[in-house]
């Protein structure tokens, strides 16, 4: 019986967990970029939030750029063997 217990109350703490650390993700996804239109919301974060949005947004375009290079060099191999032949 003491074994049934713990496993639920594992099981239910594992759930919970997994709840926080999506809701977490959600919030961090939420990044303003800075133009015109939200300027006043982007110069009233903190410092410290502009660094750490500017660097998600420097690391999202920076991994946009190797899936596009790599479809590049996907199709240019393409083209290659098409060539060769």
């Amino acid at each position: 019986m003491i074994i049934f217990i713990f496993i639920v109350i594992f099981f239910y703490l594992k759930n919970s967990l997994k709840v926080n650390r999506k809701k977490k993700f959600l919030k961090e996804n939420n990044l303003i970029t800075l133009n015109k239109k939200n300027l006043y919301k982007w110069m009233n974060l903190t410092k410290t939030e502009r660094y750490k949005q500017s660097k998600q947004e420097s690391i999202a375009y920076l991994n946009k750029r190797k899936v596009l290079l790599e479809e590049i060099r996907e199709e240019y191999k393409k083209i290659s063997k098409r060539k060769s032949r």
